[in-house]
Order: structure tokens, then C-alpha cells, then sequence
């Protein structure tokens, strides 16, 4: 009974483990709002303070007229007026932050209340998230509006990352698409974080915006491609030097060019890992994990599950149709197959074995009388024979031979 209780009591700390994007995110959202606000309000304070000193001094002095003066008031109150907009729309931000915080910290408070697996509001819960890893797995895969209508129909909105990932593949589809306005725009507004990023995706969108200037092997696009270079790449020198020397030499090979490394610099396929780069350092940003939550919930799963067995030559019988088996092993299975590849072996503390163990010639070990049992099934055993229900062969019952275990 006490066995019993153990196996079934909920450790709330455990299963939270995969749930730290579900609060990291919002503070990051948050920490960036928080940014933005700084950053508006230092800028309008180092326009309006030094122009109203000089307003005021220029009205004493008489060294402007009324009308200048109240000309240049207007622009400081207009400019004010635009710094209370953007406010407003921050402050508005910040507001469906913290209301999503708090629906989180909800949902995850929950758990603490439950005590027991058996319990039906840990089903009620554990659906809830399911729900929200198949929701974070389509936005991941491209999904958006099939993501957006299940959040809605399972009322989990507040719980997924819906306006953040749909951000994310638009600017991503875009550079697949050739263009750079969207990310470098991204990247602006990300300055001061990106440059404690270890990608360097700002140099890399200047890069390939130059590499588009001398690919049209236009002379006058050429003088654009080195200011262009002189400008955004050239500040660079001391981390990414050897880019910079390879970007100088593209000027003296054309677009056809079988030269290495100037052949896979005008390859088209710079746009997918651009648009790859861009997806992980827009994770890394706002801390997200690189892979789905859904792949490292099924790969805990997985490797409490996998065995040496597992990836063998003689599969389940899914694949195997010389297996009289009906059990489908989900390690084995053609969809977790690639996913549990690189799984850890599971780590078991008690063996569970049949009462009466032998081994086959093949090395495999079955129990002799379940095996005596399908055999006959077959006709085998009849004909003094006994048939491995994986593989298929047939061996002698005289080779069979008893397995002690030490």
C-alpha cells in the first residue's frame, strides 16, 4: 500500500521543469518593454531639456521673436505629445503582459494543489498542457493559423506564445524570400541584447545585402557595395576579419564563379541559413528552448523506455513481417524512431524476467514456456522444433539452453 502511494504522488517541482518558458517569456517581453520605455524617454529628455534651456536663454537675450518661440514650443509639445502615444501603446503592452503572468502563474499553481497522478484534475491539467506543447509544436512547424484556431477552441491563449512565434515566421519567411528589411528592422530594435548574442545576425544581413550589390556585376552597384562595406561591415574587422577579406574578393569573381569560398557565397541557399540563423537567435533572445516542447517531452519519455534492444535488426512487428508479435515498440515506431535515436539507454533498477528463462541460438532470451507455448500455436513444437517469435527462424529444442541470472 505504501509502494502504491509513492508511485502515485505528484511532484509538482518535477513536472515544472518543462514549464520554465511558460514565465521566462513573458519576462523577457516584459524586460524588453521596459527598454523601450528607457530608451523613448531618454531620447525625447536629450532633445526638450537642451532646446527649452536654449528657448528660454534665446527669449531673454531677444535673440529670437515671439513667433520663433512659439514656434519652437509647438515642436517641443508636438514631440512630446508623439512620446505620450508610444507610451500609451507600451503601457498598454505591459498591461497584457502582466495579465498573461498571471493566467500562467495560475495554470502552474494548480498543480501544487494536486497531490496525486490518480487525481482527475491532475488529467485536467496534464490535458491542458499537452494542448499547449501541440500548439507550441505547430508554431514552431509553420502552423500559425491551425495553432491559433486550437489555442482558441481550448481557450489557452494566454498560455501559448502565439504574437511571438507568428513574429517570428514572418520574419523568417521573409528572409527565405530574399529580403532583409523585416530582420534588420528586428535587429534595431534589438540592438542592445544582440550584442551579447554569440550570432552575429546584424553582420551576416549587411553581409548578404553587399553580396546582392556585386552579384549584379554592375560597375556603378560595385562603388554602392563598397560604401555599403565601408559602412556596416568594416566596424567589424576585429571579430569577423577573415568574412570581411573574403567579402573584398567577391568584387574580383562574377556570380558563376566555381571558386571556393566565393561559390557558396553567392549560393542561394544563404537565404535558408539566414532565415535558420535568425530563428535561433531570436530564441536565444527571448529564451526560448531550440527545439519544440513537445520533442523533449516525448524524449523523456522515450529513453525511460528505451533498451540495447531498441534500433536492433530485428524491429517490432510494425516493420518486421516475419514477427509474430502484435506489440508496437513506440522507440522502434517509424514516427519517435529518429527522435529516440540519440535517447540514453533507460536506466533500470530492478530486472523483470520470465521464471523459467533460456536463450536460442540467435542470442535471444525468451521464457520456455510462453516460447513452448506460441511454437505449438505454429505446429512447431510437434515436429521437435521451436520458432523465435521476432525473427521468424526455427531452431531445434535441443538447442535451447537455460539462462541462470546472477
Amino acid at each position: 500500500m505504501a509502494a502504491d502511494l509513492t508511485s502515485t504522488k505528484l511532484n509538482a517541482e518535477n513536472h515544472l521543469l518543462l514549464d520554465q518558458p511558460l514565465l521566462r517569456l513573458p519576462h523577457e517581453l516584459a524586460r524588453k518593454n521596459f527598454k523601450s520605455v528607457q530608451r523613448f524617454v531618454e531620447r525625447e529628455r536629450e532633445y526638450v531639456l537642451p532646446a527649452l534651456k536654449e528657448t528660454n536663454n534665446a527669449l531673454q537675450s531677444n535673440d529670437q521673436t515671439l513667433d520663433q518661440t512659439l514656434a519652437a514650443l509647438d515642436a517641443m509639445i508636438s514631440r512630446m505629445q508623439c512620446l505620450k502615444r508610444k507610451m500609451e501603446t507600451l503601457h498598454q503592452e505591459e498591461k497584457m503582459i502582466h495579465s498573461q503572468s498571471r493566467k500562467r502563474i495560475k495554470h502552474l499553481e494548480t498543480l501544487h494543489q494536486i497531490h496525486s497522478l490518480a487525481d482527475v484534475k491532475y488529467d485536467q491539467w496534464a490535458r491542458v498542457r499537452l494542448d499547449r506543447l501541440v500548439v507550441d509544436h505547430m508554431l514552431r512547424s509553420g502552423y500559425t493559423d491551425s495553432a491559433r484556431q486550437l489555442a482558441q477552441e481550448k481557450d489557452i491563449e494566454d498560455l501559448v506564445d502565439l504574437n511571438v512565434f507568428v513574429q517570428c515566421q514572418r520574419i523568417s519567411e521573409s528572409l527565405r524570400h530574399g529580403e532583409t528589411k523585416d530582420a534588420l528592422q528586428w535587429c534595431n530594435e534589438n540592438k542592445a541584447a544582440l550584442k551579447k548574442s554569440q550570432h552575429n545576425l546584424e553582420f551576416e544581413l549587411r553581409l548578404q545585402q553587399y553580396i546582392e550589390m556585386v552579384r549584379t556585376g554592375d560597375k556603378g552597384r560595385f562603388v554602392e557595395a563598397m560604401a555599403h562595406a565601408k559602412r556596416f561591415l568594416a566596424p567589424s574587422i576585429d571579430l569577423q576579419s577573415t568574412e570581411i577579406h573574403r567579402a573584398a574578393g567577391l568584387l574580383a569573381f562574377p556570380r558563376d564563379t566555381k571558386a571556393e569560398p566565393y561559390k557558396s557565397m553567392y549560393a542561394p541557399n544563404r537565404w535558408t541559413y539566414l532565415s535558420d540563423l535568425f530563428v535561433r537567435t531570436h530564441h536565444e533572445l527571448l529564451s526560448l528552448p531550440s527545439q519544440p516542447l513537445l520533442h523533449i517531452a516525448l524524449s523523456a519519455g522515450l529513453s525511460a523506455l528505451k533498451t540495447p534492444s531498441c534500433h536492433s535488426a530485428y524491429t517490432s512487428s510494425s516493420s518486421n513481417s516475419l514477427s509474430t508479435t502484435t506489440s508496437v515498440c513506440p522507440i522502434c515506431s517509424t514516427e519517435l524512431h529518429e527522435l529516440a535515436r540519440n535517447m540514453p539507454y533507460a536506466h533500470h533498477t530492478k530486472s523483470y524476467v520470465e521464471s523459467d528463462p533460456i536463450v536460442l541460438p540467435n542470442g535471444r532470451v525468451y521464457g520456455q514456456q510462453r516460447l513452448l507455448e506460441m511454437s505449438s500455436k505454429v505446429g512447431c513444437v510437434d515436429a521437435g522444433k521451436v520458432k523465435d517469435p521476432t525473427t521468424g527462424e526455427v531452431f531445434e529444442k535441443g538447442e535451447m539452453k537455460k539462462v541462470y541470472i546472477m
